[in-house]
C-alpha cells in the first residue's frame, strides 16, 4: 500500500518512507519534496519516486509525468491519501511499451 500524510507530506510505501533525494537526483522536479492533488512539480517528485520504487529509473524518468496525471494529481489536497501498488504496478505494465 502507498500511504500519504497531508500534513507532513510524507509518503510511505509498504510503511517504509518513500524519500524524495534518490529521485531529484534523476530529476529535481521540487526541493521542497512531495505534494499531491494538482499537476505541479512537488506531484511531478513524487509520481518519479514512486515509479522508481517499482521499476528502473529510465523507466520511471519516462513514465513519471503521465503517471502523475492519471493518480497524482487526482488526489485531493489537503488530505490524506492511499494508492493501491497493484493498481501501480498494472499501469506500468500497460505503459511500459
Amino acid at each position: 500500500m502507498i500511504k500519504g500524510i497531508w500534513k507532513t507530506r510524507k509518503v510511505f510505501i509498504n510503511e517504509q518512507e518513500l524519500n524524495p533525494f534518490e529521485s531529484q537526483n534523476v530529476v529535481n522536479h521540487s526541493p521542497d519534496g512531495f505534494m499531491w492533488g494538482y499537476g505541479g512539480s512537488g506531484p511531478a517528485q513524487l509520481a518519479l519516486a514512486i515509479l522508481m520504487e517499482f521499476t528502473d529509473k529510465l523507466t520511471a524518468d519516462r513514465l513519471h509525468q503521465g503517471f502523475k496525471w492519471k493518480f497524482i494529481a487526482s488526489l485531493k489536497q489537503e488530505e490524506d491519501f492511499t494508492l493501491d501498488e497493484t493498481e501501480v504496478i498494472a499501469w506500468i505494465d500497460e505503459n511500459r511499451s
